[in-house]
């Protein structure tokens, strides 16, 4: 079955770097919006009984890039491709993935519906904000995880006496993961959220006085809560101050507010575009292209993916 990539406009650069470690051309595909904003597709390359990847994180502009998203997978199962792959790194909606109140949508359901109406046959993720979203999907789910990448990069700054916190007790499994491969301490922040984008801090769990704190999430959206976490750590006495994060999303302020923290830098990869506004000097991007150039490989050769991560 022949391989086809095909990118919307959500992370061209990102599309180009998993392209070039395949060693394929990226696809031909018009994108384009109709004046009044609709979304136009044509799939220039002919697709019949090919295996397709759409590279499309549902990031910011969240609806006007899963709408393309759908869209260039109802044209490729129009145009008789043989399976239809979304790659999406990061999944929009994801946050909404329960009834944490009455009278409340659990949208990253009805997202999933939409990925298999429109045609899409398999999902590639990376760092679902919660495992149980895969099981959303009345179709095969390969999860990624960006913590290689990051634990790599952290490791090469030979830190010592350090410790992993997680930010809340919903992210314990993900920090406790990377503690065991780091050979590291775990601290938990407890925190309350009185209303969304915002938290207070409550307590922290653990002992962070004179270590190296690295606080781990899988998002960083307004910064508002990692800047907050930061400030608690550093009151009890830590001594430096890392933080990282799978999704860059840095909406708002939030450049502005990590610049002005106490944070010494922020690792958080490419599966987001960088957004060139606002300050970036605390900020390090490191690339998920290898891993998911790798997963491709192994989807269209049909071999495991779960070994990528043993």
């Amino acid at each position: 079955m022949k391989l086809k990539i095909i990118s919307g406009n959500a992370n061209i650069e990102l599309a180009k770097q998993i392209v070039k470690k395949l060693g394929v051309e990226l696809s031909e595909a018009k994108v384009e919006r109709f004046s009044d904003g609709e979304v136009q597709v044509k799939i220039v390359d002919n697709v019949r009984g090919a295996d397709c990847y759409v590279i499309q994180p549902t990031c910011p502009p969240v609806n006007e890039n899963l709408m393309e998203l759908l869209i260039i997978a109802d044209a490729l199962k129009r145009a008789s491709a043989k399976r239809i792959t979304a790659v999406v790194p990061y999944y929009g909606y994801g946050r909404q993935d329960r009834k944490a109140e009455p009278r409340v949508p659990i949208t990253a359901r009805l997202v999933a519906n939409l990925f298999a109406t429109a045609g899409i046959t398999r999902v590639l993720t990376m760092d679902l904000h919660a495992g149980q979203i895969q099981g959303f999907f009345d179709i095969p789910v390969d999860h990624l995880y960006g913590k290689p990448v990051i634990l790599s990069y952290f490791k090469e700054k030979n830190l010592s006496d350090v410790v992993i916190v997680s930010p809340d007790a919903g992210g314990v499994e993900r920090a406790r993961s990377f503690a065991k491969h780091f050979n590291a301490e775990l601290a938990i922040v407890d925190k309350r959220r009185p209303r969304p984008n915002e938290a207070s801090i409550m307590n922290i769990i653990g002992e962070v006085k004179g270590k190296a704190c690295i606080i781990l999430d899988d998002l960083v959206d307004t910064a508002g809560t990692l800047a907050k976490v930061a400030e608690a750590i550093k009151e009890k006495g830590a001594a430096k101050i890392f933080a990282a994060a799978s999704h860059g999303v840095l909406s708002g302020a939030a450049k502005q507010s990590i610049q002005d923290s106490c944070i010494e830098e922020l690792i958080t990869t490419d599966s987001i575009p960088l957004s060139k506004e606002g300050p970036v000097k605390k900020i390090v991007v490191l690339s998920v292209a290898p891993i998911l150039a790798e997963a491709i490989m192994r989807i269209s050769n049909d071999e495991s993916i779960s070994a990528l991560f043993v």
